[in-house]
């Protein structure tokens, strides 16, 4: 029979992030048409179970009202999908700023986990979300100014982190901070240890571990001294390394993004330089993916992981539009599951 668990989850914000009206950039997909093309996928009789979900314009005014918030999880609940995690507008630009920046930076970075919060409770309320975390990240982006004061600044994001942590264990929720090697002081495993171990609320505050994002730690994209592989790694280096890695973050990890990527660094617009997420069968992906997948979801249901979700963030319009996009996307989500579920 097939496993129950973990659920499986499809991001909205592909639709948003990297899209916009700059030169170069594509239109934003709306919220609407979002929910159609993921519950339009169908593989085998399974369909996704449900969707992650950005707290931002256009999908979503994080100041709406509370009737306005029912009215979008109506939306939602009526294609039979639950909300699972929500990702905070904490950079610069929507409602915060940066973790390590100064007082006001960093009480309008708390300002936006609070505003995640109320619409979580919301969600709650409504009944269309049950499980879930609440996303964030250093929103400093690039790692130049970091490196002025290491020490220093990531003291500052930490002491921004316990804060929030604090807000979101008051309001019944969970953090997990993405790592990606765009975000001060998250730009490598061993940076976003250290971030991690500094909190040390991890029944508050864990990892989001997304498998194209943290394939470049183990390159060591922005932070060669921590490299765990070389260029022209074995096989067997490979696992080696990701063991390492996944040793190191797994018992924070409270999230898990499915994904594909090719070793390439892609961005678009103010988010730049970050992980290239690729379709599922990319011809040139790195990743075994359904493998890869193991490593995090190992012990799983211990750390309350109830849903794992896919991430296409960046992808182009066309290839979010085409429906078999999804389908295979979904066929992938099914085979994490059989390989590594539970009931």
């Amino acid at each position: 029979m097939p496993h129950a668990s973990p659920k499986l989850h499809n991001a909205m914000w592909p639709g948003l992030v990297g899209k916009g009206t700059d030169e170069g950039q594509e239109p934003p997909i709306s919220l609407e048409r979002m929910l159609e093309l993921t519950a339009a996928a169908e593989v085998d009789g399974q369909k996704f179970d449900g969707i992650d979900y950005f707290l931002f314009l256009p999908h979503t005014n994080p100041e709406a009202t509370d009737d306005e918030l029912r009215a979008i999880a109506d939306l939602i609940a009526s294609h039979g999908f639950a909300v699972g995690s929500l990702v905070a507008p904490v950079w610069p630009g929507t409602v915060g700023d940066s973790a390590m920046g100064d007082a006001a930076a960093r009480e309008k970075f708390l300002s936006a986990v609070k505003m995640a919060c109320r619409i979580a409770k919301v969600f709650e309320q409504h009944g269309v979300r049950k499980y879930g975390v609440i996303r964030i990240d250093s929103a400093e982006f690039g790692v130049a100014k970091w490196r002025e004061d290491q020490k220093a600044n990531t003291a500052k994001i930490v002491e921004t982190f316990k804060e929030a942590a604090t807000i979101a264990a008051d309001n019944g929720q969970r953090l997990a901070a993405e790592g990606e090697i765009c975000w001060a002081g998250m730009h490598s495993w061993k940076d976003m240890l250290d971030v991690l171990e500094g909190v040390g609320m991890p029944e508050t505050l864990g990892f989001q571990a997304d498998l194209a994002h943290t394939y470049l730690y183990l390159l060591g994209y922005n932070a060669p001294e921590y490299a765990l592989v070389q260029p022209g790694y074995s096989e067997d280096e490979f696992w080696a390394a990701y063991k390492q890695m996944t040793d190191k973050l797994r018992p924070w990890t409270i999230d898990l993004h499915v994904a594909q990527n090719d070793g390439e660094v892609h961005g678009a617009g103010s988010h730049d330089k970050t992980g290239k997420h690729c379709p599922a069968d990319d011809p040139n992906g790195k990743l075994d993916i359904v493998k890869c997948s193991g490593y995090w979801l190992e012990d799983a249901s211990t750390r309350c992981i109830e849903h794992i979700c896919w991430d296409g963030c960046m992808f182009p319009n066309a290839t979010l539009e085409n429906p078999e996009t999804w389908n295979t996307i979904l066929k992938t989500m099914i085979a994490v599951r059989d390989a590594h579920g539970w009931n």
